[in-house]
């Protein structure tokens, strides 16, 4: 017999082709979309990346800066539902400032986002990178990898993986159909760092399961040397466990235009509970 939400003590998620439903200033609630994989309860850290880094956004914005690393901290379970996100000024500059946005659920705090701004000039005359571009999503074919994970975010993803792909390594390129906030326009950073945490999932050294092992990361740091751009975003994944329980997910983050920067995940790595 299937169970309803509330049977299954499921939080009341919002409807629509978005992730998350603005229900006052600085409060929303989730929607199915953002529901996460280790838990149907959860949200997942992707999605909640984003938001934050909408609200990180539009903190007292200034055209002569641009959002050069964004850092998550994971404080504890992401519920589904109703939250609310603050923000806050850290470090004031006229060439660098410090930014916070705390997400609140259920009395406690889940996630504390900092990102650093920096003021832009034109550095094209130096401008390089050593990290190569890799084959475009338009000339890949549908990836399945992602089939083994559940949750409303995973679902709602479009992936496309490249060859070489294995266990602890692979590059595959996701894109969304869905707004971050309903009703609002966010630019093409929020939709590309709402689905960068999606790379502790794209070539895990262990498929997830009951009966294996689980690798959650307990944080999230995006670094970027340029704005990305598109709807696009491509992972050039790879995972290492250590020997204590420790693990680290590492990634260059790419969009249609190249690389644009690169994400590191800390892991708790450990084995699934019995039942889950």
């Amino acid at each position: 017999m299937t169970q309803t939400a509330a049977e299954q003590n499921l939080p009341e998620l919002a409807v629509g082709d978005f992730y998350y439903l603005p229900t006052g200033v600085g409060t929303y609630r989730s929607t199915v979309h953002a529901q996460g994989a280790w838990n149907p309860h959860e949200q997942h850290m992707a999605p909640a990346t984003g938001v934050l880094v909408h609200a990180l956004e539009l903190f007292a914005p200034r055209p002569d800066m641009r959002m050069a690393r964004v850092s998550l901290d994971i404080h504890g379970i992401i519920h589904g539902g109703e939250f609310e996100i603050t923000t806050r000024m850290i470090r004031p500059g006229r060439t660098i400032e410090l930014i916070e946005a705390e997400m609140v659920s259920q009395g406690r705090t889940c996630i504390v986002a900092r990102g650093w701004r920096l003021r832009t000039l034109d550095s094209s005359a130096v401008a390089a990178s050593e990290d190569a571009g890799v084959i475009h999503p338009e000339e890949l074919v549908t990836f399945d990898g992602m089939s083994p994970w559940p949750g409303g975010y995973i679902r709602g993803l479009e992936f496309r993986g490249a060859d070489g792909h294995r266990p602890g390594k692979g590059i595959v390129w996701m894109r969304n159909n869905f707004e971050m906030v309903a009703g609002t326009h966010t630019s093409d950073l929020v939709r590309l760092l709402g689905m960068v945490d999606t790379a502790n999932g794209v070539a895990p050294r262990v498929e997830p399961g009951p009966e294996s092992w689980m690798f959650p990361n307990v944080d999230l740091q995006i670094h970027m040397h340029r704005k990305p751009a598109g709807q696009w975003l491509g992972i050039q994944a790879q995972q290492t466990y250590g020997t204590d329980g420790i693990g680290l997910t590492s990634a260059v983050l790419h969009d249609v235009h190249g690389p644009f920067g690169r994400s590191e995940q800390i892991l708790t790595v450990r084995p699934a509970p019995a039942g889950s």
